[in-house]
Formats: C-alpha cells, structure tokens, sequence
C-alpha cells in the first residue's frame, strides 16, 4: 500500500490481460526498461523512450528516465520477484526538488494454462501540493496510458508468435 494524507491526491486501479507467453516471457519483456522502446507504441502513448540510467541487470533500484511528452520522468524498480512481480517508481519534482507527483506501476503475472500468462497490472498514482487539483485528469491519462502499455505488450507476443 502507498502513503496517503490529506495533502495528496490519489488514483488507484487495476488492469488485467491475458498474454499469449508464459510468465517468464512477459517478466522478462517488462523488466527490460530499453526494450519498451521497441515494442511500445509511439501513438496513444506520452512516453517517447525510455533508457536504463544504472549499469547491469536490472534489480531493485535499478535507475531508469522515460522520456514523455512532459519532458523526463526519473524512476528505479521499487521490487522485482522474477518471474512473478515487478513494480517501478516513478516520480516529478520541481528545479527546487518538491515533488508534484508519483507513481508506482506494478505487474502480478500469473500462469493461466495453455502457455498464457494472466497480467494484472495495479496502478497507484499520487499528486501533492497544487498538483492534486489536477488529480482527476492525471487519472484519466494514467488509465489510457497503462492500457496502451498493456495493449502493446499483448501484441508484442503475437506479433513474434
């Protein structure tokens, strides 16, 4: 669970799809941060690229910048339980170093039979200080944007099948 307070505006959901790959495919597709490069689309997505900042195999505090359309969005792995979870922290700040917002994208795989894998993606958005007036629309941008990633990593599996 996320810290909350009164300061912060929170958005919460879940996500689930089933991908045509076994778990550790799909672990290993989501977890390697420049591959999304790759397989994410360039359309219905803010994120543009992205690129691991920290040397070697990713782990847990695994450093990475996605470059958006709102500029750069710093994070690092915040767990890694291959090939079952994984979870990113993402954060903005201000020049002087407050913070606007954050976000932890997490991923539960799940064997479904057949060699599918059961995705459920939980997302956990908080806004502080005047960002959380903004809360419901970085909400809405927040559910397109992790459908796209989750609508992308399906068909990245057919189309390699």
């Amino acid at each position: 669970m996320r810290p909350y307070s009164r300061s912060m505006g929170a958005v919460d959901f879940m996500l689930e799809r089933r991908v045509a790959a076994s778990p550790a495919e799909v672990f290993a597709r989501l977890v390697d941060i420049e591959a999304y490069n790759q397989w994410m689309p360039s359309k219905g997505s803010i994120r543009r690229r992205s690129e691991q900042t920290s040397t070697g195999t990713p782990a847990v505090g695994t450093t990475y910048v996605d470059h958006t359309l709102f500029g750069p969005t710093p994070g690092e792995i915040a767990e890694l339980d291959a090939p079952r979870t994984l979870t990113y922290h993402w954060w903005d700040r201000t020049k002087s170093g407050r913070l606007n917002m954050e976000g932890w994208p997490a991923y539960t795989l799940e064997d479904a039979g057949d060699g599918a894998t059961l995705v459920r993606h939980h997302v956990s958005l908080r806004t502080h200080g005047a960002y959380h007036l903004a809360t419901p629309v970085l909400g809405l941008i927040a559910r397109r944007e992790r459908t796209a990633v989750l609508a992308a990593l399906e068909a990245s599996f057919r189309s390699t099948s």
